[in-house]
């Protein structure tokens, strides 16, 4: 039996494998740079998120406090002047950065950074809604105030390298200040997870799920929660505890030999601080991404498919973010409405009030835990 081939239905494979090959050949450096960039999607997306965050924050103060003042904010930059702190950024961008004479240049460079780099670590563990969360650690709150520690290091080799009065006395009062006030913020912290039965971000909001609005632990740690609130403006420098950049006293503390970008990032590192803060006030105490509705839950709705999946931690981190803008506000209308303490006021008021009742919260948190096992 003779097989006959017709040429062109030969001559047609050909080419059409030859089009496949070269495709492929083509889609290969393609498919090259999407197996580098996969990895970096997780950590890029994160870092978009909170510069978002930041630039929301700078805008919404500037806001709010001419709004207090009754005055109007910024305006020309942008339309309701969103674009003013990019402005400003790319401003001391290009602003020539000075070095004291006399002063170790090495510390003074490296201040910054370790501040900066030392608060952006602590959102490893923050989970912005359900899924969503770059680390779920065992550890994940003890971890955020072991990190966040290490920035005061930053402020005090800021004012040591300066060579200035006013800086070093800035770092000196930074330091003072980050130690009152680490104290009680980690007896809150720790009353919350014998609380929970967890130190894992995640675990705590979970165990704050069961009872909707009454589960939160802002209604079963109501004294914790004002001295996290209290202990956590301290740590963020804000007033009325900014003491370690008293404009009257220190002209601007240990960011007063700074200029440009170095400047910039003191700025950056408070607002950071500031929205970390806000963010561990909303998972620590006010139920993280869930719903203030008893038996409802999302995942229990929507977590059919990808889709739902995707739709569900879309309207957790919707959550997450009101409760933390609300705080926020708190935060920045408090500004404008109390005054500065005095550096020993300050001190009293961390060590001789904030501290006994933080450990007093621990030991009845303890006794309530051991008397309901």
């Amino acid at each position: 039996m003779i097989m006959i081939i017709d040429t062109t239905d030969v001559q047609a494979i050909i080419s059409f494998s030859r089009l496949e090959f070269e495709s492929l050949s083509l889609l290969e450096p393609l498919i090259e740079v999407y197996r580098i960039i996969r990895p970096l999607v997780p950590i890029f997306t994160p870092i978009l998120g909170i510069t978002i965050g930041v630039l929301v924050i700078v805008w919404l103060e500037r806001e709010i406090s001419a709004g207090i003042q009754q005055r109007i904010g910024p305006e020309y930059a942008g339309p309701l002047g969103i674009l003013q702190a990019l402005a400003d950024g790319t401003k001391l961008l290009f602003k020539e950065n000075l070095l004291p004479s006399r002063g170790d240049t090495r510390l003074f460079s490296l201040g910054p950074s370790i501040a900066v780099i030392s608060i952006f670590l602590s959102y490893l563990v923050i989970p912005f809604g359900y899924h969503f969360v770059l680390a779920d650690l065992s550890i994940g709150v003890f971890l955020w105030i072991a990190i966040s520690s290490i920035a005061p290091i930053g402020l005090l080799m800021s004012g040591y390298g300066s060579n200035n009065k006013y800086s070093f006395l800035g770092g000196l009062r930074a330091a003072a200040q980050s130690i009152s006030y680490e104290i009680p913020l980690t007896l809150c912290v720790l009353s919350i997870s014998l609380l929970s039965n967890s130190s894992s971000t995640v675990d705590i909001v979970e165990a704050q799920s069961k009872y909707g609005f009454w589960g939160w632990n802002l209604w079963r740690q109501p004294i914790g929660f004002l001295v996290f609130i209290i202990s956590s403006l301290a740590e963020c420098e804000r007033l009325p505890f900014d003491l370690p950049e008293a404009e009257e006293e220190l002209v601007a503390g240990y960011q007063t030999e700074y200029s440009g970008i170095k400047f910039g990032l003191f700025y950056i590192a408070s607002y950071l601080n500031l929205l970390i803060s806000s963010l561990f006030v909303t998972v620590l105490y006010l139920g993280g991404w869930n719903l203030s509705v008893p038996s409802l839950s999302l995942p229990y709705f929507f977590e059919i498919n990808k889709a739902g999946r995707v739709f569900v931690t879309i309207i957790g981190i919707f959550i997450t973010l009101a409760k933390t803008y609300f705080f926020l506000f708190i935060s920045i209308a408090t500004r404008w409405t109390l005054p500065r303490l005095r550096m020993d006021q300050l001190l009293n008021l961390g060590w001789k009030f904030l501290l006994p009742i933080s450990l007093g919260n621990l030991l009845l948190t303890t006794s309530f835990q051991l008397f309901s096992l």
